[in-house]
């Protein structure tokens, strides 16, 4: 029986250390981890390729991803165990006395810790090996290179609470658990003869043979292969990621210039200034919000369950609003644990699913051409070092709408993809939205987005300002010298930036005064053989 942790039962390591202990004394993370040797690496890329899955392919496929999640969640619980009896060992104990100037000490008493209760990647393995054995129908359906691979990914997963990237460790269940991979390309899980190998299954792909970034893929060297399942319309449709060995294919549009570039990211859009050009571009441009119809949806599967569970809810009651006295709905009840949920539930459910997945598409393929149109003109950044994460608590639906972290992360990876940098520096030393060319500093409120200087030069946004000065900053300094020579030069492109977003921006509101559904406004047509959405096709609807 595969258990959570209590907060009680986490692992000492993770506890509040006493003030009064000495500083030296306590232990660092990147101690406690296992030192793994060097491997050489080399640059890889992804290719997706869709499978063609029958009935009863797919349900000899569901048992085998049951069986390997059964065995995730077992090696996450001992994964997480010996981290336990790690920590709480009395070894450990006295390895936190060990001042850090004994470095070498210090590593050697955290190895011998970790060996005690045999906690490395390794034992894992043997963990993994043992179980599926003795479950006997496990080590039927899952490989020994998948089983290591599991293995792997569950000691990578308590990893992430030592290092403090997370707070917990997550079980999975079957409607979670949704991909596998193998370790190599020469046995169990891999690639051959262009088809899905694994086992007895031998699963046939839909290949498009003009596209030349499946086709690059193709002829790529394989690492290992990855297969996955997603719902689509309702389905469960079934795909094979190819990690490639090398370069992606990049298309001819989508090059990278050398250059200098500033930014400015916000919530809902991000300025950029070039050597020679400036804009505003704003995320998730022109994608539909279904609006209408997710809260038809939400409407319909709030009355199934009030009508389901009566006892979970409150009764209803009377109050006043205004002059007139209305019937308000109650509120769940505290500890509702047990839920009825009707056939017409879950259609509801599935159909605003699907909505919502339609709409993450649109706007990650809206996003991914701002970060072209960006690198075309520099991949040579300087930004500020801005958490989207902070913003999160403030902007909730802003930011799961316009996916501003998106932007960043890719932003940074396609640039440094391209041998370029990405150069961050704090706010709280720069202050470029209160910074005038003379130096002063004046703050204004987030509501005023028009930066007028006291130097009497024209009107700028206040983004595309910003993004004009982090281009002068130098070892987190802003050096008004090299941004007073360089305003002359960038002036024109910054005012044509700025008519441009105004522009936009009247254009916006015309068009969201439309009539109708958005759905209506946009292509649905059928999935095409591929089942992958044209990344080219322009989409019509409200500005999101």
């Amino acid at each position: 029986m595969v258990t959570h942790l209590s907060p009680k039962n986490q692992p000492a390591l993770l506890q509040r250390v006493p003030d009064s202990e000495d500083r030296s004394t306590k232990p660092r993370l990147a101690d406690f981890l296992r030192v793994r040797p060097r491997r050489s690496t080399t640059s890889s890329f992804i290719t997706e390729i869709p499978l063609i899955v029958d009935s009863k392919q797919e349900s000899e496929l569901l048992s085998r991803f049951q069986a390997a999640r059964q065995l995730y969640n077992a090696c996450l619980n001992e994964t997480m165990k010996r981290l336990e009896l790690v920590s709480n060992s009395e070894l450990y104990q006295a390895v936190r006395r060990i001042p850090r100037t004994k470095k070498k000490e210090r590593s050697d008493a955290f190895k011998k810790a970790r060996e005690q209760y045999r906690y490395s990647e390794y034992d894992l393995h043997s963990f993994a090996a043992i179980t599926s054995k003795s479950s006997k129908w496990i080590a039927q359906k899952v490989d020994s290179n998948t089983q290591q691979k599991l293995a792997t990914r569950a000691f990578k997963a308590s990893e992430r609470v030592i290092l403090g990237h997370a707070k917990n460790v997550r079980y999975k269940v079957a409607s979670r658990f949704r991909s596998v991979e193998g370790k190599t390309n020469k046995q169990g899980l891999r690639w051959k003869d262009d088809c899905l190998v694994w086992g007895s299954l031998k699963l046939q792909p839909i290949i498009d043979p003009v596209n030349p970034i499946i086709r690059h893929g193709l002829e790529s060297p394989v690492k290992y292969v990855r297969l996955l399942w997603r719902i689509l319309n309702g389905k469960r449709r079934w795909y094979a990621q190819l990690v490639n060995e090398g370069k992606p294919c990049s298309e001819a549009k989508n090059y990278v210039s050398d250059g200098l570039i500033g930014l400015d990211l916000n919530i809902n859009n991000i300025a950029f200034v070039g050597d020679n050009h400036a804009d505003l571009l704003p995320f998730a441009e022109k994608v539909p919000t279904f609006q209408r119809e997710m809260t038809a949806l939400q409407r319909q599967m709030q009355r199934s369950q009030r009508t389901n569970n009566p006892d979970n809810f409150e009764p209803n009651f009377k109050a006043r609003k205004g002059r007139k006295t209305v019937v308000k709905k109650g509120k769940v009840k505290k500890n509702s644990r047990q839920w009825n949920k009707s056939k017409n539930y879950h259609k509801a459910a599935a159909k605003k699913r699907e909505l919502e997945r339609r709409k993450a598409a649109y706007a990650k393929t809206q996003n991914r051409r701002v970060v072209n149109e960006i690198l075309r003109h520099s991949k040579h950044i300087k930004t500020e070092n801005v958490s989207v994460k902070g913003w999160q608590k403030r902007y909730g639906k802003a930011i799961a709408a316009k996916s501003p972290g998106f932007v960043q992360s890719e932003l940074v990876r396609k640039a440094e993809n391209g041998g370029g940098s990405v150069i961050k520096f704090p706010t709280q030393t720069t202050a470029l939205s209160q910074t005038h060319l003379d130096g002063s500093r004046i703050k204004k409120p987030l509501s005023e987005r028009v930066h007028r200087d006291v130097t009497g030069v024209p009107e700028h946004h206040r983004d595309l300002f910003s993004a004009f000065l982090s281009r002068s900053v130098n070892q987190n300094k802003l050096i008004l010298q090299d941004a007073q020579t360089e305003y002359l030069r960038l002036e024109p492109a910054l005012l044509e930036a700025y008519q441009r977003y105004l522009t936009r921006k009247q254009v916006g509101k015309s068009e969201s005064r439309q009539s109708g559904s958005p759905s209506e406004r946009v292509s649905n047509e059928l999935l095409i053989s591929s089942q992958i959405a044209n990344m080219g096709k322009k989409l019509d609807g409200d500005v999101a």
